[in-house]
Formats: C-alpha cells, sequence, structure tokens
C-alpha cells in the first residue's frame, strides 16, 4: 500500500524562518540607524559633510599610497627634480647671499662655502651641508642657514671671541677661550693680550682662566702664563716679576689668593723681588737680582 507525505508542512517552516530572519535584519537595521542617527545628533557635522569628510580621507588614503609606490619606483626623485626645475624658472633660485654677524673674520672665507649654491633652485638647496661647511671655519662658532624667497641665502654668523695668544715653536696664534685656535697672529697685533706657553698649554685654556679668576684683583696685571712639566703655571706681570704657583688647580688658586692679600699688604708687585716662589707649602721664596753676589762680597770683606 503505498503513501504519499507532503511536503508542504516543511516549505512553511523554511518560509517561516525567512520571515523570521528578515523580521531580525530589519530589527538590527533599525538598531543600526537609531545608533547612527544619535551619533550624528551628537556630532557638530552633517550628513553631508560627513560624507566629505570620509571621502577626503579615502583620497588622502589613496595619494599617501600613490607616492608611496611613486617612491618605491624611483619616481618620486624626477618629482623632486621635475618641481625644482619649475621652480628655478619662475626665478626660485639662489642669486645673492647674505652674511650678518662677521666682525672679526674674512667675510670672503663665508661666501666661498656658499658660491657652489649660486644659480642652485631653492628647493634643492641643502641647508644643513652648507651650515656643516660653515662651522668647518676656524672663527665660526654657530651659523644658521636660511632661504628668503625668491632668491637669497640668508647666513647668520656667530664668531668665537678671541682671548689669547698662543705661544708655539714656530709662530703665535690667537685662540678662544676654549683653546680653539682662530689664525695666527703678529707679534705687534698680539701687543697687550695675555699669551700662554708650554707643552700641552693649549688644553689648559680653561682652567688657567679659573685660576685667575680666584684673584681677579692680579688678573689685569698677569702678561703671561707657562704651562710648566704639564702640571702647573708660572705667571708673568706686567712689571717683568716672575711666580711659580703650586701643583694642583686648588693649591695654585689657593696660593694666587694668598700672594693677592700679601701684594695688597705689603706691594710686592713693582718692587725688587723679581722671583716668587710658592712651590713650598705655607712659604714664599723670594729673589733679589744682585743680593746674592752683594752678600758675597760682604762676607769676603769681613773675613
Amino acid at each position: 500500500m503505498s503513501q504519499t507525505i507532503s511536503r508542504k508542512a516543511k516549505g512553511v517552516r523554511r518560509q517561516a524562518r525567512a520571515q523570521d530572519t528578515k523580521r531580525q535584519v530589519r530589527k538590527a537595521r533599525a538598531q543600526t540607524n537609531s545608533f547612527l542617527d544619535a551619533v550624528m545628533r551628537v556630532l557638530p557635522f552633517t550628513e553631508q559633510q560627513l560624507h566629505q569628510i570620509f571621502l577626503t580621507l579615502i583620497l588622502i588614503g589613496a595619494l599617501a599610497l600613490a607616492l608611496f609606490v611613486a617612491s618605491l619606483a624611483g619616481l618620486n626623485t624626477l618629482a623632486e627634480q621635475k618641481f625644482a626645475n619649475m621652480a628655478a624658472s619662475a626665478g626660485f633660485e639662489v642669486q645673492r647671499v647674505e652674511v650678518r654677524g662677521v666682525k672679526r673674520m674674512n667675510e670672503l672665507k663665508v661666501y666661498e662655502r656658499v658660491l657652489g649654491e649660486k644659480d642652485r633652485a631653492m628647493p634643492l638647496l641643502d641647508i644643513d651641508a652648507v651650515r656643516d661647511k660653515l662651522l668647518e671655519l676656524s672663527w665660526v662658532k654657530d651659523a644658521r642657514v636660511s632661504r628668503q624667497l625668491p632668491d637669497t641665502v640668508v647666513i647668520d654668523i656667530v664668531e668665537r671671541t678671541p682671548h689669547a695668544v698662543l705661544k708655539r715653536p714656530v709662530r703665535l696664534m690667537l685662540i678662544d677661550a676654549t683653546g680653539h685656535m682662530l689664525e695666527p697672529v703678529s707679534a705687534e697685533k698680539a701687543k697687550g693680550m695675555l699669551k700662554i706657553g708650554g707643552p700641552g698649554a693649549q688644553q689648559q685654556v680653561e682652567a688657567l682662566s679659573r685660576l685667575l679668576d680666584a684673584a681677579p684683583a692680579l688678573k689685569p696685571q698677569v702678561v703671561e702664563a707657562q704651562w710648566i712639566g704639564n702640571r702647573r703655571w708660572n705667571l708673568k706681570f706686567k712689571t717683568g716679576q716672575m711666580l711659580a704657583l703650586p701643583q694642583g688647580e686648588e693649591k695654585g688658586a689657593g696660593a694666587l689668593v694668598t700672594f693677592a692679600r700679601l701684594d695688597g699688604v705689603n706691594r710686592l708687585l713693582g718692587g725688587k723681588v723679581t722671583y716668587f716662589d710658592m712651590r713650598t707649602p705655607d712659604r714664599i721664596y723670594m729673589r733679589v737680582p744682585g743680593r746674592a753676589e752683594a752678600e758675597s762680597m760682604s762676607t769676603r770683606k769681613e773675613n
């Protein structure tokens, strides 16, 4: 006996499930729309403005990707060169150099460092490279390079300040307060400047400044400082008298302060003593020209 089974019931269940799914989708879409509406009410943008913002972000992302791909393909450099050529054709290229801050050094040295940039397109001017060239000059402590459109490069120089004269075996060298050598100087031009000598003295210039600062009343009277044995100083005064200081920065400064105090009381500078020796702690030995010979002759007469 055959039996026929109707599939209508299964079709009804499938249709019910489909309708249920549609209801869930409509419900989720309604919730999403409600959320978006709430967000739109909070944001200070209209829906049209928001679409424009999204479109702009998409375009920026596409442009960034295109530039990245172009740089990988070597097209970025080509584009920069093309842009630079266009800028030069429009008059944006180096035609003038303006130098500021130069007082003592030879200004031509600065122009020589920048001469190679003439007729270069402004976008291709390497400011850091030009500055590095300027810092190679002995007188330049610092430099700033800037563009002044359309055609001028401005150089602001910070010069080193002459401090003393370094006595070298073959010539005199002008130096700054750190011992940095600036340029050779003649004996005539070196008159009136502090002279520093002795092996290794160039590395002791800052230490000498601290030493002399300990006795400000004596500092203007010192005309020469000799670094002895790479360990201590001999100071020469305007009077031609010499002072030998002990080894060590603190001991040397202490001895100089003591000498300044004694000079204030007893007027040592300008007197008969030509050489003061303070290398022995708590003692000062003085040398008077001719005194030893006079004492020797006096002794012989008494005998």
